[in-house]
């Protein structure tokens, strides 16, 4: 490829501009492949009638979200996909956006990709990581303003229009600005916190009257932490006390005998530890390891001693006791009631009242809360609606200004009695940006009354009218990226020449692509790729060539003349060209 020096901004500065640097584009209309590489600056693209200039732009849109329409795909082609590779600021807003749904940006580079099917199903990649085609137009946003004759999106939304317009104001409308937004944050949430606490008042005060009936049940029981679990087991031992104490007396009577009995009767267990240990302690001095047995026994026997000595206790302790357990069972009815209704256990049933009592309080405090966010929410709306009345003011003058530079723009581009006006209506309602609702609009004619854009221009009209804005917008938008498609239909001459001129000084601030049939706009450019059909009809990898001095001259020669090597046509064209390298 020939090496194109940029006269708009340095190489350092282009660095680090988002761009698109190469566009790949299969199946797509005539275009079988073909592969663009694009310079920073201004890039046209040109070729014959039929060759499939458009189908650049076309491809552009899809690459950026846009409508997918399988009759564009190529004759005999499954699918049209297109690949774009864009140099993106590492770490910037665009990087973030991508590495947040888990896209991958490698050195600055972000490849884009997607598909059409015959059927037409559509696909989407960025970063590597498949994603819903919507999530290309939102990145689009920041990325490029795709400009066709069908195309002409962007600035025809009002809230693009308003925040372009807000861009155009400049540091005139940053700090009003600023101070509307938090005032209006703050008047949204007292507003939104007001509607609750009175459109909700029957809900609330139920809510109330069911958290106050709780309080009063709970408080009238008394539960105390544990106590379900406590009283369960004090009924189970009241309800078989008769059956504990005879398991207990019959196993004390095992190990130490029936005290009623003869002592030491010959089948207790203490009896029996007794004679074990006898027999051992008779022998122990003969060797170590029986006289570890025999103490052994003797510890067996204090143990068992401490064992029969308890079981006597508990035995004594225990009575049936029809009362208490009558008691503890209706106590226990009780605080079931509760848990059932409240919580699982009794501890939760007192952690909800805690929390009921605090959301009581807060329901009850109702009335003078509302009465403070009453009047918080006036004195908010009085200060909205000076702050709403100062952008106002500054937009005012913001839209005149903009509307005298676009319609002094319209004039040299072939447009002389166009006139654009920037109309600024009033919401009844406070906005996130004001009150303001911004339209552009366009007289074709002085007894034309101003329309809105995408009526008040015909598709040619339109183009241009979106080049002159996006002109005077330079350095306040900041979309990196424009793609004209034959913003220069219809006009010819000294205006094509002044379109070439106004597309070179908006390529001073941002990268310009633009498919034209014009040789007076093409010689402004800084790249120059010719697209050519093969001889069967369709655009090859090899049908787009970016052309060195002598190529431009032959191809504007061909526009100029419909002759390559036409001596008059190549001498206009080495006209225009050292016109348009004289301009800069």
């Amino acid at each position: 490829m020939t090496r194109v020096t940029i006269r708009h901004g340095s190489e350092r500065e282009w660095a680090v501009r988002p761009r698109v640097e190469e566009v790949r584009i299969q199946g797509l209309g005539v275009i079988d492949e073909a592969v663009l590489e694009l310079s920073p600056g201004f890039n046209v693209v040109t070729g014959e009638t039929g060759a499939g200039k458009t189908m650049v732009v076309t491809g552009l849109g899809l690459l950026f979200g846009g409508r997918a329409d399988p009759s564009r795909i190529r004759p005999g082609a499954d699918r049209a996909s297109v690949e774009g590779t864009l140099v993106i600021q590492p770490g910037g807003r665009v990087s973030q956006q991508v590495e947040d749904i888990g896209g991958e940006v490698e050195d600055g580079e972000l490849i884009i990709s997607r598909t059409v099917s015959a059927e037409g199903r559509s696909r989407a990649w960025l970063g590597g990581r498949t994603v819903p085609v919507g999530t290309l137009t939102y990145l689009a946003d920041d990325l490029v303003a795709v400009h066709g004759q069908m195309d002409q999106q962007r600035l025809l939304q009002p809230a693009r229009q308003r925040a372009a317009l807000d861009r155009y104001a400049g540091n005139e409308l940053v700090k009003p600005l600023r101070a509307y937004s938090q005032a209006y944050k703050r008047h949204k949430q007292v507003g939104a916190l007001l509607e609750e606490l009175t459109t909700r008042a029957r809900e609330r005060t139920q809510e109330a009257d069911r958290l106050r009936f709780g309080l009063e049940e709970i408080e009238k029981v008394d539960p105390k932490p544990g106590e379900d679990t406590e009283l369960r087991g004090e009924e189970e031992r009241l309800s078989h006390a008769d059956a504990l104490r005879s398991a207990a007396t019959t196993a004390h009577t095992a190990l130490l005998g029936d005290p009623m009995e003869a002592a030491g009767g010959p089948h207790d267990v203490i009896s029996l530890l007794g004679e074990a240990r006898a027999a051992v302690e008779a022998v122990r001095d003969f060797d170590p390891q029986l006289a570890s047995v025999a103490d052994r026994l003797a510890e067996a026997g204090y143990l068992i001693s401490d064992v029969a000595t308890d079981l006597a206790a508990y035995a004594e302790s225990i009575e049936a006791d029809p009362a208490r357990l009558a008691a503890v069972q209706e106590r226990r009815s009780v605080l079931s009631g509760l848990i059932r209704k409240y919580a699982e256990d009794s501890a939760g049933v007192l952690a909800w009242a805690q929390q009921a009592a605090t959301r009581l309080a807060e329901l009850e405090g109702d009335d003078e809360r509302i009465e403070e966010l009453t009047r918080e929410h006036e004195e908010l709306t009085a200060r909205l609606t000076d702050l709403a009345d100062e952008l106002t003011r500054v937009r005012q003058g913001a839209a005149e200004r903009f509307g005298q530079a676009v319609t002094e723009e319209l004039t040299a581009l072939a447009m002389p009695h166009a006139r654009v006006v920037v109309q600024l209506g009033q919401s009844e309602e406070f906005g996130p940006e004001g009150r303001d609702e911004v339209e552009l609009r366009m007289a074709a004619h002085p007894a034309a009354p101003p329309l809105p854009l995408n009526k008040g221009a015909s598709g040619g009209e339109l183009s241009r009218v979106m080049l002159a804005i996006e002109v005077v917008f330079a350095g306040a938008d900041p979309v990196p990226t424009f793609v004209f498609d034959e913003v220069d239909a219809g006009v010819g001459g000294k205006a094509a020449v002044e379109i070439g001129r106004r597309l070179a000084r908006l390529a001073r601030t941002a990268q310009v692509i633009v498919v034209t049939h014009l040789p007076q706009v093409a010689a402004f450019a800084d790249q120059h790729l010719v697209v050519e059909k093969a001889s069967d009809g369709s655009v090859v990898r090899s049908g787009v060539v970016t052309l060195d001095h002598e190529g431009r001259v032959r191809e504007l020669s061909r526009m100029l003349a419909g002759l390559e090597d036409s001596e008059l046509g190549r001498a206009h064209a080495e006209e225009l060209l050292g016109l348009a390298a004289a301009d800069r």
